[in-house]
């Protein structure tokens, strides 16, 4: 790689973990929560394959997964009750906003893929298109585990985190479901790491190595 690619591609790096932190200080989340459920995201992958590019584009992925709620109204992003059905029609097009704004970034197409399928269920229930089982990326259905995770470990105003343990039980419980099977086996097989990077709110092991590449 010549001196101006890498320039590029730290640039491109850079802006993506700036809209990360963005999001993350738009939606009042503590802890880092995009870079942290990235990171914990590669402890799974790293099970599956170790192509660095993959692993790029599943980091990458998972750090932007919510970049879309950049374009839902405050009123809906930041309200404290249940949305209504007219809201969730709006909230739910935050896949597609997202996978629109990660397209443009060069280098990132697989991220973007990852982006659009975040919500995506295993058994076809979840949203924006319905796929189902295999269809769904990869990277999508390692990280829709673990943003159940971190959402289930971590507080919010108007309930208590609860346990690594009741996580784990409810994640197991959903595995052929909401969850790929092979997910859970593989959140299980790193469930001593993933505890341990949960009890710390962990960004870590590394990212370092995993920086953007860009398309050539």
């Amino acid at each position: 790689m010549n001196v101006e690619a890498d320039i590029l591609e730290r640039a491109d790096a850079a802006f993506a973990e700036a809209l990360a932190e963005a999001l993350d200080i738009r939606e009042h989340e503590t802890g880092d929560h995009s870079k942290r459920v990235a990171c914990h995201t590669l402890v799974m992958a790293r099970r599956f394959t170790a192509d660095t590019d993959q692993l790029r584009q599943i980091y990458w992925g998972s750090l932007l997964h919510d970049i879309g709620k950049i374009g839902i109204p405050d009123v809906i992003l930041l309200k404290q009750g249940a949305l209504n059905e007219d809201e969730w029609v709006e909230m739910r097009k935050h896949p597609e906003k997202g996978y629109r704004i990660v397209t443009q970034i060069p280098g990132m197409e697989q991220a973007a893929e990852i982006v659009l399928s975040h919500e995506e269920r295993f058994d076809g229930t979840g949203y924006p298109r319905g796929l189902k089982g295999e269809q769904i990326s990869l990277g999508a259905r390692l990280f829709a585990l673990i943003d159940t995770l971190d959402a289930m470990t971590s507080g919010r105003p108007y309930r208590k985190a609860s346990s690594f343990e009741q996580a784990r039980d409810e994640i197991v419980s959903m595995g052929g479901t909401q969850f790929d099977p092979l997910a859970v086996q593989a959140f299980l097989a790193e469930e001593t790491t993933l505890r341990e990077m949960v009890a710390a709110k962990c960004m870590r092991p590394d990212n370092s190595g995993i920086p953007v590449k860009r398309s050539v």
